[in-house]
């Protein structure tokens, strides 16, 4: 039986799937990627290690299928994590992993030296610290020396690309989350380069997603595994990635994810901005996602019950914890939760934002705390939601959920009884990887284009969710409550963060 793999290397591991033509997984490999921490707020990866990480993974799926039927492979990437490779190819330092907040200054220095709106309408991302330009900028401030050495400013997609077939080319739905590429026009922006006092030379090439991009070299076939001479096709972000594995080609359905992050995007025919909404582009090649993006997820509710209630994370634990939530009333009885642990993007894009418990009374017990969290995303969620329809003229109508919340009955129904959409959970455990594997399987022939291929090997739907009426009508009134916190607090986050500061020194 021939195959496709789809890799996904993400944050923590690389994930390596091998799919039929209908879509079907047939064997998974999985390696760790280790992370590091030299600093507050810093995080850091040794590109060598998402190479090591990806020939692990393949060594661990060629324990289970042969890789001999192997005819395409593409890669979707953790976004905005940047790499700095010299002339020879060598990692100049660690890269910078799409977490760091060194570039937190950064934001201000280059909004004012070329203009917010005008660094929003030309990478579709308003001024925040995710994208990796604020760090690239930051690196060419705190570490002249090492910058003067960078030869190759590298994003995850393209380095492994780069070690597969040897070419330096990459997806443009890799580079364009990066922050210095002029999406519209679709090419690394001149402005944007030449501020930053580079030029395209010091970038990989970005191509159409599902270019072939080289073919797998002798060397690289050796080290993992893979035939020689099998195409690489271009990819792109692990999100986008998910949005295509998840069938999302026109407007009206968006994509869920609501794992460590919670992402949400729908498909949008032109290219809009605003500030309701992150702009990418879609792995089809045409048309771009607009995305709501919650930088806390899954991860809230691990952190909750590691941290706080000092609970376990196994799967037991979080059933009891469940049980407990769902008892408790839509609202738990008074208590409001801002999840914004890690700051905030659309529609504050205010990096000092932090997380906020209000309503806490003698009352509240274990459960009250886990529901109101859930329900602190799921409002969230709701507005975001909204904005995106009103600001880009976009309906959404249902949601296809993946991720470890989707996993949950009652993260289903607090999304969708807040939000008053239809939420449809699909069988497809790792989106992003079958995303890849679609792009891999146009350049197998098994397909004329990408959007055929999704099609064909998109995961069923399996269970449908739609909100309760009377529940929907009571998180509106508590969604005005929730959407005035930011602006109340908003000072106070500011004076928070200049005393973290003050500490620091």
């Amino acid at each position: 039986m021939d195959t496709v793999i789809g890799v996904d290397s993400s944050t923590t591991a690389t994930k390596a799937i091998a799919f039929d033509r209908a879509g079907t997984p047939l064997a998974e490999g999985r390696a760790a990627i280790p992370m590091s921490q030299p600093g507050p707020g810093a995080f850091e990866q040794e590109p060598g290690a998402w190479w090591t990480a990806l020939v692990d993974a393949l060594s661990d799926l060629a324990g289970k299928i042969d890789l001999a039927t192997v005819r395409a492979l593409t890669i979707a990437n953790q976004r905005e994590t940047v790499g700095f490779l010299d002339a020879a190819g060598e990692s100049v330092r660690p890269a910078l992993v799409w977490l760091d907040e060194r570039g937190r200054p950064d934001i201000e220095i280059m909004a004012d030296a070329l203009g917010a709106d005008r660094l929003h309408r030309i990478s579709g991302k308003a001024p925040d610290l995710t994208p990796a330009v604020y760090k690239l900028n930051w690196l060419r401030r705190a570490e002249p020396a090492a910058f003067a050495r960078v030869a190759h400013v590298v994003d995850v997609h393209g380095y492994l690309v780069r070690r597969l077939t040897g070419n330096g080319r990459t997806s443009w739905a890799s580079a364009d989350p990066h922050g210095f590429y002029d999406l519209e026009h679709k090419r690394l922006s001149p402005e944007i380069l030449g501020w930053l006092g580079l030029t395209e030379g010091h970038f990989l090439q970005p191509e159409r997603p599902g270019t072939v991009l080289g073919t797998v070299t002798e060397e690289a076939a050796t080290a993992a595994g893979l035939p020689a001479g099998i195409p690489v096709a271009a990819g792109g972000g692990d999100g986008q990635c998910a949005g295509l594995g998840c069938s999302i080609l026109e407007p009206g359905a968006a994509y869920l994810n609501l794992g460590t992050a919670t992402v949400l995007g729908v498909y949008s025919q032109d290219y809009v901005v605003d500030r309701a909404f992150r702009t990418v582009s879609s792995l089809t090649g045409a048309g771009y996602l607009c995305e709501y993006v919650l930088r806390t997820g899954a991860f809230l509710t691990d952190w909750l019950m590691a941290s706080l209630l000092r609970q376990g994370t196994d799967p037991a634990s979080f059933a009891r914890m469940e049980q407990e939530a769902a008892s408790v009333p839509a609202g738990s009885c008074g208590l409001l939760l801002l999840p914004y642990w890690s700051g905030v993007m659309q529609p504050h894009w205010d990096p000092d934002a932090r997380g906020a418990l209000v309503g806490l009374s003698a009352e509240h017990r274990q459960g009250h705390v886990y529901r109101a969290l859930i329900e602190g995303i799921a409002l969230d969620l709701a507005s975001g939601c909204q904005a995106i329809e009103a600001a880009g003229g976009i309906p959404i109508d249902r949601f296809v959920a993946i991720g470890g919340g989707a996993r949950s009955e009652l993260w289903r129904q607090i999304v969708a009884d807040a939000t008053g959409k239809e939420v449809q959970v699909s069988d497809t455990v790792e989106a992003s990887c079958l995303g890849a594997a679609m792009v891999a399987a146009t350049a197998a022939g098994w397909y004329p284009d990408v959007a055929d291929a999704s099609r064909a090997m998109a995961g069923r739907l399996r269970e449908r969710r739609l909100p309760d009426p009377a529940t929907h009508a009571r998180y509106r009134k508590l969604r005005e409550l929730h959407a005035g916190l930011y602006p109340a607090l908003q000072r106070t986050y500011a004076g928070l963060a200049a005393f973290r500061e003050e500490s620091r020194t």
